[in-house]
């Protein structure tokens, strides 16, 4: 989702934008055709887990910016590919820096941190948060965000690293459990007798908008000097209140439709994730304006949009 909402943000901002797939002869670029911004952004295919490839395409684009969105993103899924995940995480992180390092280019780098490095956060986390990932995921964003801080300070790269918190919109692969939520709600709604599954209902997260994510990001590469930044909502709701959102929006009793499955529940995981987000509204100027019920009012509208063949419009 994320690399789809930038790509449309830059455009609008006169940027020439390259996205990168693995092969990107054969990629759908599926998310990039639903926003309308496909026939505007040149591909090239890139395997970040590959340095020479990373060289190559740095070498050929000659870019200002980077934006390193890649890897392996589903928590769950990182249990059972553990290694997949660090290699396509902190393995590309690092052939990416080294790439640049290697141009000798003035390029500004901006990766994707991720709250997972934090682990529990009884109290709101901010950029001075130890981290204490509690999933092989975690573990890879934060040795990603340590080869960041260390490719600025010891090679003077333009360098920074945005630890966003959950952030969600339509662009959402089902496998993550609020896609999942919102597109079991809307066939309950329209007329489906499923039971939806899921597993630890009482966690509670930070969820925002991932378009206003965006601009965050990009905020972050305008300034002189680079710094990491926690970008999140600052409110946590639970995942219960989440579900009650949206099936309250479509008129239906959440607690009719849904039930739990120990066999859903990840091997490790953590109860409680907040956020202090003040250093983004201090130096970016940036401030989340969606919460979890705005978001959940959106996913589901847009959800309903797809199912009778609209454009989505997010």
């Amino acid at each position: 989702q994320d690399g789809a909402y930038l790509s449309r943000f830059l455009l609008d901002r006169d940027y020439e934008v390259f996205g990168a797939s693995r092969d990107a002869q054969t990629s759908t670029f599926g998310n990039l055709k639903r926003l309308g911004v496909r026939d505007k952004v040149s591909t090239l295919s890139v395997e970040v887990s590959d340095f020479r490839s990373v060289f190559q395409a740095l070498v050929s684009v000659k870019p200002d910016e980077v934006y390193n969105l890649a890897g392996q993103s589903s928590v769950r899924l990182s249990f059972d590919q553990p290694v997949e995940t660090m290699e396509s995480v902190s393995i590309a992180t690092l052939n990416i820096l080294e790439a640049i390092r290697f141009t000798g280019d003035p390029i500004r780098f901006y990766n994707a941190g991720s709250s997972e490095c934090f682990g529990a956060t009884m109290e709101p986390a901010n950029e001075s948060t130890p981290f204490r990932p509690r999933s092989p995921y975690g573990v890879a964003k934060s040795a990603a965000y340590w080869q960041v801080a260390n490719y600025r300070e010891a090679y003077e790269l333009y360098a920074c690293t945005g630890i966003l918190f959950n952030h969600e919109s339509p662009l959402r692969p089902e496998r993550f459990v609020t896609r999942k939520i919102i597109s079991a709600a809307c066939r309950i709604k329209g007329g489906s007798h499923e039971r939806l599954s899921l597993g630890n209902i009482d966690i509670e997260r930070d969820w925002g908008w991932a378009p206003e994510y965006i601009e965050a990001m990009w905020l972050m590469l305008q300034r002189s000097a680079p710094e990491d930044f926690v970008i999140a909502t600052g409110a946590s709701y639970t995942l219960a209140q989440f579900i009650e959102a949206a099936f309250s929006a479509l008129g239906l009793d959440w607690s009719e439709h849904v039930e739990t499955d120990a066999r859903l529940l990840r091997p490790t995981d953590f109860s409680v994730s907040k956020a202090d987000p003040a250093k983004a509204e201090q130096v970016l100027g940036w401030k989340a304006r969606s919460k979890m019920p705005d978001i959940v009012q959106r996913m589901v509208q847009a959800e309903l949009a797809l199912n009778q063949g609209q454009r989505l419009l997010a």
